[in-house]
């Protein structure tokens, strides 16, 4: 179907994208007046191994690179545990870290006051070959001070033969989640060729997307990207967004971000870094607020 004719066919099925005016992408609408609202504390099972989450991620890298990230640098490990603490006791039970952002010991901190079977933590790896991904697995796991990791990411993939060029990674990840080590394997993908991969692979359980309404920091146009998302979920795999807020460009549009991740059916829970409890509180209430009306861009 070509892509034009797939927007047609959404609209016609009232399904999850929309266009406004002279065909610019606009944000969906059939969720806006759903009957029931949704939460951040919502329980949601992902992907084939139902790994239940709670619908807001809290997240360490809205800007995470060579081990530290906007999150590290203002909290430090004290800030984090304290925040991941506070989301805790307001039912947001899905950890979001990276090797990348250098925030696993922060996490390590939080599971100190925080019951280690209560959270879902999900974390990602650059490794391409099999000795890479087990002495990242093996590295993780003592950093974080936990036997398992819910979810493992190969993380920021761009390569578009990365179903080829990742195996020996994939093979170790199939291996320890044999043994209960790793609970779901996933990827998050920096290009859409490499995005375009994800349905039809026999590994992935859950995929990590860039996603908002303006395309700020995605792999291509969120209409694109949408229709990708939908393949995906079609296969039969978990959705988490990411980059709701756009790195940062939607800050000041928080409940535009928001009503779009949420009314989108090919997105099942979504991650934000928030940078204060401050912060991560004003999420939390506007999430039901935003999954039930329409706000203007």
């Amino acid at each position: 179907m070509q892509r034009r004719d797939f927007l047609k066919h959404s609209l016609a099925l009232g399904g999850a994208l929309s266009v406004g005016a002279c065909g610019v992408y606009a944000a969906p609408t059939e969720a806006f007046a759903a009957p029931e609202r949704k939460f951040a504390f919502d329980r949601v099972k992902l992907g084939p191994d139902g790994i239940e989450l709670s619908r807001l991620a809290m997240g360490t890298g809205t800007s995470g690179v060579l081990g530290s990230s906007n999150q590290t640098r203002k909290l430090g490990v004290k800030g984090i545990s304290e925040l991941y603490q506070y989301g805790f006791d307001n039912g947001v039970t899905f950890w979001d870290t990276a090797d990348q952002y250098g925030s696993h010991p922060h996490l390590r901190k939080a599971l100190e006051y925080v019951p280690r079977d209560k959270v879902a933590i999900m974390t990602k790896s650059r490794a391409t070959t099999a000795a890479d991904m087990r002495a990242d697995i093996e590295r993780f796991r003592k950093e974080l001070n936990t036997d398992y990791l819910d979810l493992l990411m190969l993380h920021a993939v761009t390569d578009p033969q990365w179903v080829e060029n990742y195996a020996g990674a994939m093979d170790v990840v199939n291996e320890y989640k044999q043994k209960g080590v790793v609970r779901s394997r996933g990827i998050s993908c920096h290009s859409l060729p490499a995005l375009r991969r994800v349905a039809t692979s026999n590994y992935i359980d859950v995929d990590l997307a860039r996603i908002n309404p303006i395309g700020t920091a995605m792999d291509a146009d969120p209409a694109t990207v949408v229709e990708e998302l939908m393949n995906i979920k079609a296969a039969g795999i978990g959705v988490i967004g990411m980059k709701i807020l756009g790195a940062g460009s939607l800050r000041h549009r928080v409940d535009y971000a928001l009503q779009h991740a949420l009314a989108l059916k090919c997105v099942d829970v979504f991650t934000i870094g928030a940078e204060s409890v401050t912060e991560l509180s004003d999420l939390i209430h506007r999430i039901p607020q935003a999954s039930a009306h329409g706000w203007q861009a």
